[in-house]
């Protein structure tokens, strides 16, 4: 049982403001909550008022030591289980994912600003999902006979790499982390993850409550900043397997330091995803699939949103006026409030940003900025980081906005008359992470399927991650894949080769 000397509730509890109170100031190490060593903090806010919720633990090289030791000394112990007993672990702690969905999907709610009908509940059950996928897999972890001389016998084996630093977002924490978490626990490896300094509190949450079924240290999280808390974390000598998503900076960063020690990483760095919209299409549910490819309920803060969409000219006007209209439709205000559709912008940081992209676009001649929504009217929401979507057209493909990842609501909308040429503007793109066509003419739509340069390409749908999907991008995107066996198998074990001379 979990050793809490400052207990967070047992049972699950639907007050995220005294759930936010109740993880204040502590790491989850070994087994226990435990302050930063340096006794610093950090303050966790609520993006839709401003103000402060909560403390976090500000983790440097001293935390990070003391974890990744734990987590080394447990390894040992954890990668002996058979394979399947570990899987079993882990779908229990799904099961109890599952109790407290609900005040996961509040609390991550209140400490990213994502509204909880629409976004945070929805990740919350996906987490318990995952969880349940990664757990059925243990009896995968097979190896296999190879041919190679009468009377040698020469097998494989999977193993465990040993300690994995995994370094999560803030836009979508708790699945991101589920997602490194589980194949890596399933294959026998412990892990140390470093939350993101913007929404550490779920997540820790979610460790608390494994740790009431896994062995201590076999999972650990500490929170903190990058170059005091992950930069020590990606550099431990005894972390033998780095998985990371983030900016494409900070990626090449992570990339470097694994290098010098010369281990594997895994890495999900943006998109700039296309959406392709033929005339054939059935208009209503391209409009309703666009809706959710925007990902404007997360306020556009998801790697596969459909930033650039590409609208064959003879119904271009009729879909960007019908796309404006919907999003006008959609409720923008508190993320707790069950009628809200779009939150709020995570950071003061992220919010600036965002606002400078649009103003560009505004400055830009011959483009045309459509906000859509409204902001709200709730005094208590004034100080709130809320930006009203907003829809271009008539941008440059040079402009910055079509180029850059933005990771806010805002989508750049164009006509186009061939297919080749369309193929061509949406490879045209230092990303490659998700694509989608929508046609009824499939012989059309698998086409430029097999030549968009996407890690994931959907035809007539734009889902966000699913378990047992592989998911991952090409060119700056990053390197290896999530959510599948393949995840497991070929990201979290190495082979090793058996040969026995029986002559």
């Amino acid at each position: 049982m979990l050793d809490r000397p400052n207990p967070a509730p047992e049972a699950p509890c639907l007050d995220p403001f005294a759930l936010a109170k109740a993880l204040s100031g502590s790491h989850l190490i070994g087994g226990r909550f435990t302050p930063a060593r340096s006794g610093r903090s950090f303050a966790v806010v609520n993006p839709a008022t401003g103000d402060e919720v909560a403390q976090a633990a500000e983790g440097d090289a001293a935390d990070v030591e003391a974890a990744v030791a734990d987590a080394a000394k447990a390894q040992k112990e954890w990668a002996k289980l058979p394979a399947r007993k570990r899987g079993a672990l882990v779908h229990k702690a799904a099961a109890l994912i599952r109790d407290h969905v609900e005040e996961l999907g509040r609390l991550i709610a209140l400490e990213t600003g994502k509204a909880l009908r629409t976004e945070s509940r929805v990740e919350a059950n996906t987490v318990a999902d995952v969880l349940e996928f990664f757990g059925g897999l243990g009896g995968e972890l097979k190896g296999e006979t190879v041919p190679f001389a009468p009377d040698v016998l020469s097998v494989t084996v999977r193993e465990p790499l040993g300690v994995v630093g995994a370094i999560i977002p803030w836009n979508v924490p708790m699945l991101l982390m589920a997602l490194k978490v589980a194949p890596a626990l399933v294959a026998g490896n412990s892990v140390v993850v470093k939350s993101a300094e913007e929404a550490p509190l779920a997540v820790l949450r979610i460790c608390e409550l494994m740790n009431r079924v896994l062995p201590p240290g076999v999972f650990n999280m500490v929170s903190g900043f990058g170059p005091e808390c992950g930069a020590p974390l990606v550099a431990h000598p005894l972390v033998r397997k780095v998985t990371f998503t983030g900016s494409v900076e900070t990626g090449k960063i992570v990339y470097r330091t694994a290098a010098e020690k010369l281990i594997p990483v895994t890495l999900e760095l943006g998109g700039k995803s296309p959406m392709i919209v033929f005339a054939d299409c059935d208009f209503d549910k391209t409009l309703a699939g666009a809706l959710t490819s925007m990902r404007f309920t997360r306020q556009g803060q998801s790697c596969t949103a459909a930033s650039r969409i590409y609208v064959e000219r003879p119904i271009f006007q009729k879909f960007v006026d019908a796309m404006a209209a919907k999003v006008d439709q959609m409720v923008m205000g508190d993320p707790l409030d069950e009628k809200t559709d779009i939150g709020t912008i995570i950071s003061d940081g992220q919010f600036d940003k965002v606002k400078a992209f649009i103003e560009e676009g505004r400055a830009t001649a011959g483009a045309t900025g459509r906000a859509c929504s409204a902001m709200p009217d709730d005094p208590a929401l004034k100080k709130g980081l809320f930006i009203q979507p907003v829809i271009f057209t008539g941008l440059t493909r040079e402009s910055r906005l079509v180029r850059e990842e933005i990771f806010g609501p805002v989508t750049c909308i164009f006509p186009f008359d061939d297919p080749e040429a369309v193929l061509a503007e949406a490879n045209d793109s230092e990303y490659g992470l998700a694509a989608s066509l929508w046609t009824n003419n499939l012989k059309v739509g698998l086409n430029l399927a097999h030549k968009l340069e996407a890690g994931l390409v959907q035809i007539n749908q734009n889902l966000v991650v699913q378990a047992n999907l592989s998911y991952g991008g090409v060119k700056s995107s990053g390197l290896g894949k999530e959510a599948s066996l393949e995840a497991m198998l070929e990201h979290f074990t190495h082979k090793k080769t058996i040969m026995v001379n029986m002559g």
